[in-house]
């Protein structure tokens, strides 16, 4: 009884939402699929959906959890989409499953990913900020270039992948569950020892070398472990395109998995995967709802609704609609009406945390006045008062 009373306690709902979210949305997509619900189109955004959420997570550990400025993040997705659907290719004949030819293609795209983060990150890291996304930067645009001259994999026309295509009514529900797979190695590295470490070096690097943190290597750990995830998305991409071109690994993209982070909220997984959700979504539809001369107008529509984006998660001004209308106090007038006065959690009876009619920012400071310090007379000390 003691270890499952000792279960329950460390037991936290907060820790297992993403999954929860994610696989609902996967249960209700199979369910919808079965139906006939989901056409061809709606299949090939989850897919997208699906490794938009992979790249803008593992992006997060660099920018959000890291504190550094990525670039190149498009590029590291550009050597897994190439190597590793080469490599699929080379054993789709070999291999009678396709679903084993996937799982061993992004293998292998994220660990040569890993190892181009690893070359890159050994000189990269050195430097900070905008020198450190200037050399990244560069190096995405060389990756894809050199691929572009390669006649082994194409050249200029691009790599043919129409062997090792997936069948689309199923390749996102293979999709969802490696975003599953990846949520659950990122949230637990972020909570274990290693990710305070990382935290730590965030906050105050000088502090944190200080106290003995080996500042060098958790920078090339979450470098690589962000490359080796941008490859395996990088894979996915591959097995869904019968082409894979150079041209989707521009630096625009590179910057559009940046805005995801950003406005998903540095260091916050699920902001991640809602922003992902959402800028994915908002240029499918516009992709195929502008064609023609209307074309021109994707980019400056995209570019309205991003600033109203940041405009409302930012302005001082909306702070209080942003307080009322988000989803964390959904979720609270929800179980508020279930939870009793006295089970409160740990985490939950902080000062902070605690409800009072009074704001705890207007308690900061308590005005005294000077009064004559009382003294007992005589009296009351014979009386023993």
């Amino acid at each position: 009884m003691e270890y499952f009373r000792n279960i329950k306690e460390s037991f936290k709902l907060k820790h297992y939402t993403n999954y929860i979210a994610v696989a609902a949305a996967l249960v209700l997509f199979i369910v919808l699929g079965s139906l006939g619900a989901l056409g061809r189109s709606d299949l090939v955004l989850l897919h997208r959906i699906a490794y938009s959420i992979v790249l803008a997570v593992s992006l997060n550990l660099v920018v959000g959890f890291l504190g550094e400025l990525s670039l190149g993040h498009a590029g590291f997705m550009c050597v897994g989409a190439y190597i590793g659907c080469y490599f699929a290719i080379g054993i789709s004949d070999k291999v009678g499953s396709p679903l084993l030819v996937m799982i061993l293609s992004m293998i292998v795209g994220g660990l040569v990913a890993a190892v181009f983060g690893l070359i890159i990150g050994l000189p990269a890291l050195r430097l900070k900020g905008d020198y450190l996304a200037i050399v990244t930067l560069a190096f995405g645009e060389i990756v894809r270039n050199v691929f572009k001259n390669l006649k082994l994999f194409g050249g200029a026309m691009g790599m043919q992948t129409y062997k090792i295509s997936y069948d689309q009514k199923t390749l996102y529900i293979v999709s969802f569950l490696v975003v599953l797979a990846v949520l659950f190695l990122v949230q637990n590295l972020i909570r274990s020892k290693h990710g305070r470490a990382i935290t730590a070096i965030r906050d105050n690097e000088i502090a944190a070398r200080a106290m003995g943190i080996g500042v060098t290597y958790y920078k090339l750990f979450v470098f690589v472990v962000a490359a080796f995830f941008a490859g395996v998305a990088g894979v996915m991409y591959g097995h869904q395109v019968s082409l894979i071109t150079q041209d989707t690994f521009s630096y625009n993209y590179s910057i559009e998995i940046l805005v995801m982070v950003v406005l998903g909220g540095m260091g916050s997984i699920s902001g991640s995967i809602v922003a992902a959700t959402l800028i994915t979504y908002i240029n499918f539809v516009l992709q195929n709802q502008l064609s023609g001369d209307l074309a021109a107008l994707k980019l400056l529509i995209y570019a309205v609704i991003l600033v109203l984006v940041v405009v409302f998660s930012n302005a001082p001004a909306l702070k209080p609609l942003r307080e009322r209308f988000n989803f964390k106090a959904l979720l609270r007038k929800i179980t508020k009406a279930h939870k009793k006065p006295g089970n409160i959690s740990d985490d939950e009876a902080e000062w902070n945390r605690v409800e009072s009619k009074i704001k705890m920012d207007e308690l900061l400071s308590v005005d005294f006045q000077n009064s004559k310090a009382y003294t007992p007379d005589k009296k009351s000390k014979k009386e023993g008062k």
